[in-house]
C-alpha cells in the first residue's frame, strides 16, 4: 500500500474538516431567500401571522427575549424602530427564541409582563417550538431579518454597531437597510454580525 505524504495528509485534512464544518453550519435564510409566513402566539392571546399586516411595506422580525443583556440594550431602539418605520409600512415583529426550560425568565407568562411594562407598541410573539428561529436561522438576541413586501429577505444582521451606548452608534444598519428598502434599493450593507446572547435551545 502506498504510505500519503505530508502535504496530502494535510490536504485531505482540511478537506474533511470543511466538509463536515459545511455539514453542521446551521441552515437559515440568507439574503434574496424568500421567508415563508408563519404563525405565533401573541402576548395578547393573538395568533399573528406575516400575512395579517395587509398594507405592510416590509416587515423587521427582531428575535429578542426578555433576559439577554443586549436584549435589554436595544429595546428601546427596537421600539423607536417601530415607531419610526410602522406608520411607513415597516413594523416591527418581535419574536421571542428561547426555551423557557432552559431561560424561566423568558417564558409567554413573563414576555406578557415585560410587554405591559415596557409598553410595547409591536406584536411579540412566542416561538415555543422554535421553528421560526430554526427556519430564519436566528443565533441571536437580538436578530434582525429585514423582508420586502414579498418576503424577500433584505437585510440580516446587528441593529447597529454600538450595543453599549446610543449617543456612540455611527453606523445604524437597520435604519438605513429600511430607508433603502422604501426607496427601492439595495441595502449597503445587506448583511452584519448580530451580536448578542446565544439562542438558548430546548432540551432535545
Amino acid at each position: 500500500m502506498k504510505s500519503l505524504n505530508l502535504p496530502t495528509i494535510i490536504l485531505l485534512v482540511s478537506a474533511a474538516f470543511w466538509f463536515f464544518s459545511w455539514k453542521s453550519a446551521p441552515a437559515g435564510y440568507i439574503v434574496g431567500d424568500k421567508a415563508a409566513d408563519f404563525s405565533l402566539k401573541n402576548v395578547d392571546g393573538s395568533i399573528v401571522s406575516l400575512s395579517d399586516y395587509k398594507d405592510a411595506k416590509g416587515y423587521l422580525v427582531v428575535f429578542t427575549c426578555n433576559h439577554c443583556p443586549y436584549a435589554q440594550i436595544y429595546e428601546q431602539r427596537i421600539i423607536d424602530l417601530h415607531k419610526k418605520f410602522a406608520p411607513l409600512g415597516v413594523p416591527v415583529i418581535a419574536v421571542n427564541p428561547n426555551s423557557p426550560l432552559i431561560v424561566p425568565e423568558d417564558s409567554y407568562e413573563e414576555m406578557q409582563k415585560r410587554a405591559r411594562l415596557k409598553k410595547y407598541p409591536f406584536a411579540y410573539l412566542f416561538d415555543e417550538e422554535q421553528t421560526v428561529m430554526s427556519q430564519f436561522g436566528a443565533t441571536r438576541t437580538p436578530h434582525v431579518f429585514l423582508l420586502d413586501s414579498n418576503r424577500v429577505v433584505w437585510y440580516i444582521g446587528a441593529i447597529d454597531d454600538n450595543p453599549e451606548s446610543p449617543s456612540l452608534v455611527k453606523n445604524r444598519w437597520v435604519e438605513a437597510a429600511v430607508n433603502a428598502l422604501l426607496l427601492g434599493d439595495c441595502p449597503s450593507p445587506d448583511f452584519t454580525r448580530a451580536v448578542g446572547c446565544t439562542v438558548k435551545r430546548k432540551p432535545r
